[in-house]
Parts: C-alpha cells; structure tokens; sequence
C-alpha cells in the first residue's frame, strides 16, 4: 500500500481507530460465538486451543477464538504495555509449578473468563489492523451501501494504513518528537472513571488501565522509558498513585482470593487458572512500587506505599527475585528511615515471613540480622533509639519459627565465640577491638531479646512445650562472661555494664539463674576502695547507655567514680530484686556473699586515704546494703512459716510463686523503684540538654 496520508495518522492517533476496530471485533465474536455452539452441537470443532498450524485462517480462527471468550491469548497479554522497560523479565518466567514459560502459555490459553478479564494491551494494534484492512476490501461486496457512506462522510477509516498507525507506546526512535506529540495526557477525569469501575464492577480492564498510568507515573522522570501517559500535573500524579496503591489489593482480592491459615500464614493462590494470567501483570505492579520507593520523599506517600504494597504479598511469593528486590527495599528503609517508615517497612517484612515458604523466611532473617549489625556499627544518643527498635522488631521475626531461627542463631552466636577465642588466643590490640565493639554489644543484647521472647514462661506455657531455641541461652552466657573477662580495666566497666543488663533482661523473662553478682560486685568494690584518689572536674556525667570504652578526659576522675557507682549498684539491685532471684526461697543465702564482700570493701575504704574522695560513692552503697539485707529478712520471717520439707518441689514451686507476687512490697522492690523514678528523671533532662532546651528559661 501507498504511504499513509496526514488524515490517516491522525484518525490512527485520535485514538478512534482503536474503537472501531473493538467494534468490528465485537461482531465477529458474535458471529463466532454462533459458530462454536453449533460446533458443539454436532460434536465438531472448529478451533484448536493452541492457536497452531501454518495456516493463516487458523491463525485467524484462533485469535477470534480467545476474543470470543473474553480473554486475549497469553502471547497477547506477556506483550502488555505495563511489562515494558521492566528490570523483572527474568524474575516473571519463575512459575509456581516449575513449568517452563511455553508451558504455562500452553495451558493459560484456554482459560476463560469474562470481559473484565481482558489484560490485551494496544501492542496488538498491527495485527488489529491487518484483520481490519482485510474486512475493508471486503466490505465493498458485502455492504455496498456502508461502503458508499463511508466514502461520503469517512473517507480516512477508508485509507487505513496499519504500517503508519503504530501505538505511543512502540514508536521508533527516529519519531519520538511525533511520540511527544501523540502521548495522551492523564487527567483527573480518566482516574475517577477507573476508580467508579473499580469500586462498583472490581473491573480487571480499569485495574490493567490503571496499572498502565501508574507505571507512567513511577517512570515519569526518567528518559529512557516509553510512557503510555503524560502526566504534567502533581495533583494528577498523587491521585493515581495513590488510587492504584489503594485499590489494586482490593480488586485482586476479589477475582484472586488467599487462603490465611489458623498459624497467622497465608497461602497463595497459585493454583488457580485466573492466578496464572494476573500474575505477570502482578509482578510488574511490584517491580513498579519497589522503584516507587527509592524515589518518594514524602513520609505519608511512603508509607502507605509500604502498607499496601504488603497487601499483595500472598500474590507474588512465587517469584524469588522479585521478593528479594522488594525485600533488601524494606530492610533498606528498616534501617534507614524515619520511626514510622520503619514500623510501615518492619511490617511488610513480617507479612512476608508469614508465607509458608521456608526459603522466603530464611532469606528474610538472614538479611535482617545482618541490615541490623551494619546498622550498629556506631552508636550515640541519637541512633540508640532507632536500633533498640529495630532489635525488638527483628526479634518479632526470629519467633515466627523456633526450629529455622535456632539455625541461625546457632551460627552466629557460634561466630562470637570465634571472635571471643581469636582474641584471647593474640592478645593484641587489634585482636580485642574484635569483641569491644558496638557491633558486639548489640549482638549479644539482640539474641538476649530473641531468647528472652522465644524462651519465656509465658511463651511456654502458651505453647505448652519448651522452646527449641533454649539449649543457646547457656553458650550465649558463656560468650557473654568470656567477653567480659577479656579486658578487666576500669576503662571497659562501661562494655561490662552493657552485657551485664543484657543478661539480666535475660534471667527476669525465662526464670534462669544466671550468677551475675560475681561480674558486679568488684566493679563496686573497685569505686568505693580505689587505689589513687579521683580528680576532681568539670565534665558532664557520662552517659552509660552510650559508652563501652571510657573516654581518657573521664579515666579516675569523680564523675566517672559517680555514675559508676549509681549504674552498677542499679543493675545488682535490678538483678536481686528480678522474679529468679528474690522470689526464690533460698534468697537470703544468695544475698550473703555480696553483703559480706561490699562490707569488706566500705571497711577497708575507711583506713585507704585514696578513698577519702569516695564518700558520695561509699553512701549509695550503704543504701542498698541496707535495703538488701532488709529484704533478706522480710523473706525469712515469710519462710518461718513453711511447713513442707525441701524435697517436696511442687509445694516449694507454689510457695515461691506467691513469694513473687509479693516481691514488690519487699525492701528492695521499693528502692528499685525509687531508683527507676530517679533514673528516668535523668533520662529526660538529658534528652532535653540534647535538644536545646533550657528548663531555667521555660519557668521564666
């Protein structure tokens, strides 16, 4: 055919080509649709489901086939204009089954659906044409009169060119000032009438439109990208995307619902025939809100991007590159972002945990502990918050499966032993930074939390069975006191503290005794009898919660001496007073070697000159003496009254659980809390120094 006229691309631009031919296609699946029933009737076919054979009226047929059925082919929809310029081509070929591509399209071809199936996109406008301009040359035999008015009034539908009629979206690169001109732009009008689709009809044609604007939306900044939209405003660009996040879940849980299991897991619909077609559509839909997360600014924009991007999770675990992109994003923005935007990114990973792929939640804790270490690498006030969260939320997933996370728990406690050993085999410098590190610190306090959860009464009991990952609680103490043991100068006390109130946290949830008296008690000994008088200065009192190595301005001087003094003696009572120890019913016998000890050490302090600056130090320490050999009592005019015998453990079980009960009228359960109230006081005129403010100008 001749070249095309001017009047011929623009009637192929308008857009209204695209219409007629839908049209004419509608009356040949009419016509077909007769056909087939007859066919059925007489017990003869007249299709073949594949599409095959080299016959070009074969082709025709089959084609007109899946038309008629309300579904395009799978070769149509795998050519939709959402899955170009997709970094997932390699991702979607993975099928469920482990069936090939040419499989699935095998099989996926002759699923039917309704209209609103139809996931075609405009690529097909060649093959469109062909079929259109071969029902021209016919139309002037069968309609001559059409045919006539159609010379009188459309001439250019007449003129018809499918070699000059090429979609927006598959222009060649010589034409894209033409492409510029052509590419239609979205308007607010257009998204509420797929949004009135959406919500009334679940439409999966408005969804497929949706998708296409929201990919042009996501890309819409970037050159080398073919967009079926141009968006120019960002009122317009907030609304699709915010309708296609919102409502892309809703409408896949209508026409693909999950299954969720009564463990909180889900399973995916992946045998289902409608899975099957939606699923490439699915997987770009993910591909495009993953990049969408890399560019967002805005926090509530983000935000929701994780929440309902979350959503469609049961939908795409079938695919194990797109879950790792999706995946190192949220764990990128867990340990990253903003307090909200890591809760949002927190959950997301946690959905993902929930399917009952195993390799999905081994790849998950995998990544997640270690986005954790790098994350700790350095800690101050400021990010000691945001990775207290991040260990809490991390030890949410190491729950979900005892039986897969004792397997990386195992490795990687196993791994600071390794260091631990390394260090105390070189003896170096270099060798001791290995384990006297934040990195060290967190790590050991991370899986102090994980067992502390894993391990607790409570979990326990609710279980009714003991945990698998129990057996690591005594090599991870033993770690804990090897590292503890490494280096034991006064300028590591603050390193020791931090395992310290670790384990502690640790003995108060799963009710194991630990001895962590032995590890305190010459820490305290050491302040109120020192070998050279503390210095006097000007320094602030040095926070403890952010310091494993005191700075050489702090080395022996008073406020060093003070807050020392305070922490220990906090984290010894902390330790008493917890339910393993004061509500056991030998509590007074545990309490005798400390009190012998510390006594000793305030004896001595009175004939050593250098302990003449300790007297403040010296005065806390007889505090608590006092209240913990209060407490001592108190337990044993309760124990006078016991009238079992030491053998029968179910009544002495029963005795120290009411003992528990009333640990807190005890002593030293009112001087913990005392403490606790001072402490928390201190925490908050810290937090306001660092902040700026100034309590003296604010009573004025």
């Amino acid at each position: 055919m001749g070249k095309a006229t001017k009047a011929t691309r623009k009637f192929a631009a308008s857009g209204q080509l695209k219409k007629t031919i839908e049209a004419r296609r509608k009356r040949q699946e009419v016509r077909r649709k007769s056909q087939a029933r007859k066919s059925s009737k007489t017990g003869k076919s007249r299709t073949k489901p594949g599409g095959e054979g080299s016959d070009e009226d074969e082709v025709e047929e089959s084609n007109v086939s899946q038309k008629k059925k309300g579904v395009k082919s799978v070769d149509d929809f795998l050519s939709g204009a959402f899955m170009e310029g997709s970094d997932d081509d390699d991702d979607v070929e993975e099928d469920v089954n482990g069936q090939s591509e040419d499989e699935d399209m095998s099989e996926d071809g002759d699923d039917e659906f309704d209209d609103n199936a139809s996931f075609a996109s405009v690529d097909d406008l060649d093959d469109e044409g062909q079929a259109h301009l071969l029902e021209l040359s016919k139309l002037a035999e069968k309609d001559p009169e059409f045919y006539k008015y159609l010379q009188e009034n459309d001439q250019e539908l007449l003129e018809f060119n499918p070699d000059t009629a090429d979609g927006h979206e598959d222009m060649p690169d010589e034409d894209m000032d033409v492409e510029e001109e052509t590419t239609p732009t979205l308007t607010k009008e257009q998204i509420r009438e797929w949004q009135k689709a959406l919500l009334e009809h679940r439409s999966l044609k408005a969804l497929r439109k949706l998708l296409i604007a929201f990919r042009a939306a996501v890309h819409m900044n970037e050159e080398d990208q073919v967009l079926a939209w141009n968006i120019s405003s960002s009122t317009v660009y907030n609304k699709v995307v915010m309708s296609t996040l919102k409502y892309t879940p809703v409408v896949l849980e209508h026409h693909v619902p999950y299954k969720t299991l009564a463990t909180g897991k889900f399973k995916p619909p992946t045998q289902t025939p409608k899975f099957r077609v939606l699923q490439k559509m699915i997987l770009a839909y993910l591909h495009n809100v993953t990049h969408l997360l890399s560019q967002l600014t805005d926090t509530e924009l983000l935000r929701l991007a994780l929440t309902e991007s979350a959503k469609i999770i049961p939908y795409v675990v079938s695919s194990r590159k797109a879950v790792k992109v999706y995946l190192k994003k949220c764990l990128e923005l867990w340990s990253s972002a903003e307090d909200d935007i890591r809760i949002a990114a927190y959950l997301s990973v946690r959905r993902l945990a929930l399917s009952n792929d195993d390799s999905i939640l081994d790849s998950i804790l995998k990544n997640t502990y270690l986005s954790l270490i790098r994350s700790s690498k350095s800690t101050s006030a400021h990010t000691l918050p945001s990775i207290n969260l991040m260990k809490n939320s991390a030890s949410e997933v190491y729950c979900i499966d005892h039986s897969l996370a004792y397997q990386h728990a195992f490795g990687y406690i196993r791994q600071l032993a390794i260091h631990l050993r390394n260090s105390m085999k070189i003896k170096s410098k270099e060798a001791y930074k290995q384990v006297y590190n934040w990195q060290f610190v967190h790590s050991v306090d991370f899986w102090c939390i994980v067992l502390a959860k894993a391990c607790s009464t409570e979990a326990e009991e609710e279980s009714g069975k003991e945990s698998e990952m129990k057996p690591l609680i005594y090599p991870l103490i033993q770690v804990a006191f090897g590292a503890i043991k490494l280096i034991p100068n006064s300028r590591s006390y603050p390193f020791h503290l931090q395992i310290l109130r670790s384990i502690i946290s640790l003995t108060k949830h799963t009710s194991i005794y630990v001895p962590v008296a032995p590890y305190v008690v010459p820490i305290i000994a050491s302040i109120i009898s020192p070998s050279s008088k503390p210095k006097s200065s000007t320094l602030k009192s040095l926070d403890f919660e952010t310091q494993i190595r005191v700075p050489q301005q702090y080395v022996k001087t008073r406020v060093y001496f003070e807050g020392l003094a305070e922490e220990a003696t906090y984290l010894l009572a902390e330790w008493l007073a917890s339910p393993t120890v004061h509500g056991s019913i030998g509590f007074p016998e545990v309490t005798v070697p400390i009190v012998i000890q510390l006594r000793r050490s305030l004896k001595a302090a009175k004939s050593n000159s250098a302990a003449s600056g300790t007297a403040k130090e010296q005065n806390i320490v007889r505090t608590f003496l006092e209240r913990l050999e209060e407490s001592a009592k108190w337990v044993e005019n309760l124990r006078k009254n016991v009238t079992f015998a030491p053998g029968k453990m179910h009544a002495v079980e029963q005795w120290e659980k009411s003992l528990r009960d009333q640990s807190k009228e005890a002593p030293l359960g009112k001087y913990l809390k005392v403490q606790l109230k001072a402490r928390e006081k201190r925490r908050k005129l810290l937090e306001k120094a660092q902040a700026g403010e100034d309590d003296i100008l604010e009573e004025d």
